[in-house]
């Protein structure tokens, strides 16, 4: 079938000896047709979408598999990994992002991501779609408690992993929210309403997935044309502090390089010379002898010294 086809080309691209875009080989529009041809046209995706799930390691499950994934599972590897139907994650992503538009209110859906590596692209996702999101741990009674600060009440649950999330997801099944996740081979289905087929262990599979389910949102909404969105995939991929270090100290290290010598001489100005003076034109002041002045005062009257003694005398 179609979605077997699809399978297979993505073992073809995982064993290729690289994972960027230039190694992988382009899929023809007639099998990505065939292979979703309950879609209608206009929701089609293009080879470009495909071969980005391919090079982010979209297909890519685990060792492990769950019974309830086994309809979305195509077939497994030599050594033990499961290989995910790539067109069953984008007929999920699409009916994902239709349920996410139908939500009146965009605050009313909630992002969730205890995984490291889903907080960035669980905060780009609420950016870029007007939603809020939860990334890090989440609080229990978030959902259940009123007492609590953080209590919510959303209408829609967008979860990176059920497993890692399984607090939120179990209490969004107490007070009847609907739940929307990315899922593993390996993850439990229970209480997750649509479960979007896709690696939600690498970080740039999640990245991909939250910025293609962002860019439908907005495409359904009419935000955007389907031609392009100028939002690079970049800004939704995690990101190490030491990864960050590195850029910064390599952008710095380029500076001090490119920057160059500044000569302070030509800055400062040269001090101005002092004017010369002609000897014959300066009046010489009159000489005082240094004991004249001592001499006359006291004769004026004494010093104050002996005025003092004199008036000791006096008692």
């Amino acid at each position: 079938s179609g979605h077997g086809q699809i399978g297979l080309t993505a073992q073809l691209c995982y064993h290729s000896s690289s994972l960027d875009l230039t190694t992988i080989p382009v899929v023809e529009t007639d099998l990505t047709m065939a292979a979703l041809s309950n879609l209608p046209e206009i929701l089609q995706p293009k080879d470009e979408d495909i071969q980005m799930m391919l090079s982010a390691g979209v297909h890519t499950g685990t060792r492990n598999s769950d019974s309830m994934m086994t309809e979305y599972i195509w077939r497994r590897r030599n050594d033990g990994i499961h290989i995910l139907n790539i067109g069953k994650t984008w007929e999920k992503l699409i009916l994902a992002a239709r349920i996410i538009v139908a939500i009146e209110n965009p605050e009313d859906v909630i992002a969730i991501s205890a995984r490291p590596y889903g907080m960035r692209a669980v905060l780009k996702f609420a950016n870029y779609t007007g939603a809020n999101s939860i990334a890090g741990r989440y609080t229990p009674g978030t959902f259940t408690n009123q007492i609590t600060k953080q209590f919510r009440e959303p209408r829609l649950l967008v979860v990176t992993d059920p497993r890692t999330d399984s607090q939120s997801v179990k209490e969004a099944s107490y007070v009847n929210i609907p739940v929307i996740a990315l899922c593993d081979s390996d993850s439990p289905l229970q209480h997750v309403d649509v479960a979007i087929p896709a690696n939600n262990k690498g970080k740039h599979s999640i990245g991909l997935m939250y910025w293609m389910l962002a860019r439908e949102v907005l495409r359904l909404r009419g935000t955007i044309t389907r031609d392009e969105w100028e939002v690079p995939v970049d800004l939704f991929f995690h990101r190490d502090v030491e990864e960050l270090k590195k850029t910064e100290d390599e952008q710095a290290a380029k500076l001090e390089e490119g920057a160059a010598p500044v000569d302070y001489a030509e800055e400062i100005p040269a001090p101005e010379e002092a004017p010369v003076v002609d000897p014959s034109l300066v009046v010489p002041e009159a000489a005082v002898p240094a004991a004249a002045a001592p001499a006359a005062d006291y004769a004026a009257g004494g010093w104050e010294g002996d005025a003092g003694a004199t008036g000791g005398e006096q008692w």
